[in-house]
């Protein structure tokens, strides 16, 4: 017989021992029953295996019930789990906790912590297994007043001396962004292995505070406790602060370095813009015999987009094709954003039709590549298909669709789409939404209805929104708005050239050369220098050159320029003569 009662330890009334369940007999229960749920590898097998215990009433064993339900959870089939666990009319700790991990695993996290809540009315106490799938769960939904009570009922139990549990404790705290909780859980730890450690100079870094984060390292390091986990997290947390030289002299003084280690530092260099460097880095790593996974090639593929360089591009895709990747959501979305980004929709496309799955960041990455491309018609039924295929939208979808609206002139689609987000979709509008509409609004000529809009705004109204604004009314001449929006400019952004010279041009336009000289006499004033030009870039033979005016860093700048004197001599011998606009 199965005893499923907890006996309390008769000298400490707060601690409990469970003692391990007797297996029936082989008799009664068959062996081929636990060899067929631990070699069970498909939903129907697993079906019939569930049907099988219960008619035979195997599942009132709390043994095979707890593999039962391992094997679900492995399947990702909470409710086959559900079911199995609704049947056992005593189940005992192991059988509870089973089901309490299953719900964390399938993504049902209230579940698991429900099943908690029943398991204590049962009288069924907890163990250190109970706790670490508990607190996952209170993590998961952020359930601050849920993960204190949890927090309170480890120390009921007697385990707050458990490195497991307490390690558990301080990822929650960490995650919920209470890192002095996490810290004094840290604290008052009698003992810590590494992953304790980890744990708590990543709860520092995540916050960004690099000195906690380091003084804790350094001390690991003087304990000889750090792993290459410790060190991907400081490289992570430097990579987040944007420190380059920290991650990266950690980095050169690592012991080892694993797969993570090297993707840490692409990313670091990608999250810095620093994409040709995070380049180098994975030629490095395959020359030192590492292999990538896919979230190193979404990184590398990510890099190849914002550099623009499309045969490289082609070269990396090439890559993850003849290594086996398999096309998921993530490699397949940064492959849509890059092809997209260098130039090559239809090969974004093609990308795009090609996988299985689509998840919402390749939806976005397409419905971006083709609005920003200017088509958008086929953004818009891009956006209405993901809508069919019931894929909920986010804000960025929001600014692509819009973005899409305002390169086309269509207001009134925009506006309607601009209601759409908070009325069918309860997507607060951000900064970026506003700039889309002004945009719009102000391109189409409405500069009224772009003010008011801007006036109505619940955020506060950036720079890029008042700049839209101003660059509509240098197109439409509006000298009224001009200096409202120039007003709000010269106060957020006062050491911005491009706007100052924005209202010099709208005011010479209309011959108001008075207050063409005031605005240049305020820049003055104030130290206002013009800033450094743009710059445009072109990728021959896989190498990027970059461009911009008067610059004469580029290796070959004196055959450039010799031609462009050609050019020009030829030009004046044509007597061909430019427009000279004010800006001149």
């Amino acid at each position: 017989m199965i005893l499923n009662r907890v006996r309390y330890h008769s000298t400490t009334p707060n601690c409990f021992t469970i003692p391990k369940p007797h297996l029936q007999t082989l008799a009664d229960n068959p062996p081929s029953i636990l060899d067929r749920i631990k070699q069970c590898r498909t939903v129907t097998e697993l079906e019939q295996i569930c049907a099988s215990m219960i008619k035979t009433n195997t599942i009132q064993d709390s043994f095979y019930t707890n593999q039962l339900i391992t094997a679900s959870s492995s399947l990702s089939r909470l409710n086959h789990a559900s079911l199995a666990f609704s049947h056992i009319h005593n189940p005992n700790v192991f059988v509870y906790n089973a089901m309490i991990k299953a719900s964390v695993h399938c993504g049902q996290p209230v579940q698991g912590l429900l099943c908690f809540i029943n398991m204590l009315r049962n009288r069924v106490f907890p163990t250190s297994y109970t706790f670490s799938s508990l607190i996952k769960a209170c993590a998961a939904v952020s359930a601050m007043g849920f993960g204190e009570g949890v927090h309170g009922s480890v120390w009921k139990c007697g385990l707050d001396s458990h490195v497991f549990v307490q390690t558990a404790l301080i990822d929650l705290y960490s995650k919920l962004g209470r890192v002095k909780e996490a810290r004094k859980v840290f604290d008052e730890m009698p003992e810590r292995d590494g992953f304790a450690w980890t744990s708590m100079v990543s709860a520092h870094a995540r916050v960004g505070d690099m000195s906690s984060a380091r003084a804790l390292f350094d001390e690991m390091i003087e304990r000889c406790l750090s792993n290459s986990a410790t060190w991907n997290t400081m490289i992570d947390g430097y990579a987040r602060v944007g420190d380059i030289e920290r991650a990266e002299l950690l980095f050169s003084q690592m012991p080892s370095r694993d797969l993570i280690s090297w993707t840490a530092m692409i990313d670091c260099y990608s999250q810095n813009k620093k994409f040709g460097d995070a380049l180098v880095v994975f030629n490095e790593m395959r020359m030192n015999g590492v292999s990538p996974d896919a979230v190193t090639m979404s990184a590398v593929v990510s890099a190849c987009a914002h550099l623009g360089v499309l045969d490289l591009g082609k070269e990396i895709h090439y890559y993850v094709v003849q290594n086996g990747f398999d096309l998921d959501v993530y490699i397949g979305s940064a492959l849509i954003d890059m092809y997209a980004k260098c130039g090559a929709l239809d090969r974004a496309l093609v990308v795009f039709y090609n996988l299985w799955d689509k998840n919402l960041f390749c939806w976005n990455s397409v419905i971006e590549g083709l609005a920003a491309h200017g088509d958008a018609e086929k953004a818009l039924a891009m956006f209405s298909k993901m809508e069919s295929e019931k894929i909920k939208p986010n804000g960025i979808t929001f600014v692509s669709v819009l973005s899409a609206c305002t390169h086309a002139g269509l207001v009134e689609e925009g506006r309607r789409r601009f209601l759409s987000m908070t009325r069918d979709y309860s997507i607060s509008p951000g900064v970026e939404h506003y700039g889309c509409m002004v945009d719009l609004l102000s391109r189409a000529g409405l500069l009224r209805d772009a003010l008011e809009l801007i006036q109505s705004m619940k955020l506060k109204p950036n720079s890029v929104i008042w700049g839209a604004l101003l660059g509509g009314c240098k197109l439409y001449r509006n000298l009224e708005i001009a200096k409202v929006s120039a007003k709000e400019l010269m106060v957020l952004e006062p050491d911005n050239s491009g706007h100052y010279n924005l209202i010099v041009n709208i005011f010479a336009e209309v011959n108001r050369w008075g207050e063409v000289a005031d605005v240049r006499a305020i820049m003055k004033q104030l130290g206002v220098e013009k800033t450094s030009p743009g710059s445009s870039w072109i990728e021959i033979g896989r190498e990027v050159h970059t461009f911009s005016a008067s610059d004469k860093s580029h290796a070959a700048s004196g055959e450039i320029y010799s031609f462009l004197a050609e050019l020009y001599m030829q030009l004046k011998l044509d007597i061909y003569l430019p427009e000279l606009g004010p800006a001149l």
